[in-house]
């Protein structure tokens, strides 16, 4: 039998975040919304003077999606509950909100209006490739840090629709017959807004090659306007600093 000749008591400590540290809430989907984090098993939202760019990029990243496209003390309401107490000092590199340093907030105010709210732009986990411009090719899905490709046979058409709206290439043009090459099996509505929330099997099918009535060779992110405190400027290089 097994005998325990003795016993050790381990004191861990903890983080006033859970593991699910923050969350993007009353956006207009899972990449945007008011900044909140959980203190205490509550959550509190984020006073705009206590946030900045790296933060935006840890937040961003943290909740998976991609670079922080907006950022605006009260764009997306105040919420109900407590306001968080402290100030992120984000490097900007970090995976997690939780792995950021925080200080004292300077002040003990923040007032009504500067919740901050957080527009992340969609994850470019999905791109066409060989077929002349962003918006024709095969379908290759970034999974596991590396890019994959996605095949589809019997439901390659919803598929298809899911690929060209994700991108922002318009409708489905055509489905060519795919290469030679098999990939990931997906298996879409054709309602979904993007391919994360397909259903998938690594079981293979067929490579997918779609062609969306888009045409657009920049991608749409290229254009888009920061936003600080209620004032916008142009993404066109050293402008675009917060």
């Amino acid at each position: 039998s097994l005998s325990v000749s003795s016993t050790k008591l381990i004191e861990c400590s903890t983080n006033s975040f859970s593991p699910e540290s923050v969350r993007l809430v009353d956006g207009a989907g899972l990449c945007s919304g008011r900044v909140e984090v959980k203190s205490n098993q509550s959550w509190a939202s984020v006073c705009e003077a206590d946030f900045d760019r790296q933060d935006a990029e840890v937040v961003c990243r943290d909740v998976g999606c991609g670079a922080p496209a907006a950022l605006q003390g009260g764009l997306y309401g105040e919420g109900e509950g407590q306001t968080w107490d402290k100030e992120f000092q984000c490097k900007g590199n970090e995976s997690l909100l939780l792995d950021c340093d925080t200080s004292d907030r300077e002040n003990n105010t923040c007032l009504p209006g500067n919740a901050v709210g957080l527009t992340c732009s969609e994850p470019d986990d999905v791109r066409l490739v060989e077929g002349g411009s962003r918006c024709a090719g095969g379908v290759e899905w970034y999974d596991q840090g590396e890019w994959r490709i996605v095949g589809a046979d019997w439901n390659k058409e919803n598929v298809a629709a899911v690929v060209c709206r994700q991108l922002g290439c318009g409708s489905t043009v055509s489905v060519p017959p795919g290469n030679t090459t098999r990939g990931i099996g997906v298996f879409c509505s054709g309602s979904e807004s993007s391919l994360r929330e397909c259903s998938r099997s690594y079981y293979l099918r067929p490579g997918l090659t779609v062609i969306c009535s888009g045409n657009n060779k920049i991608h749409k992110m290229a254009k888009s306007r920061w936003t600080l405190g209620g004032t916008s400027r142009s993404n066109n290089g050293s402008d675009a600093k917060w």
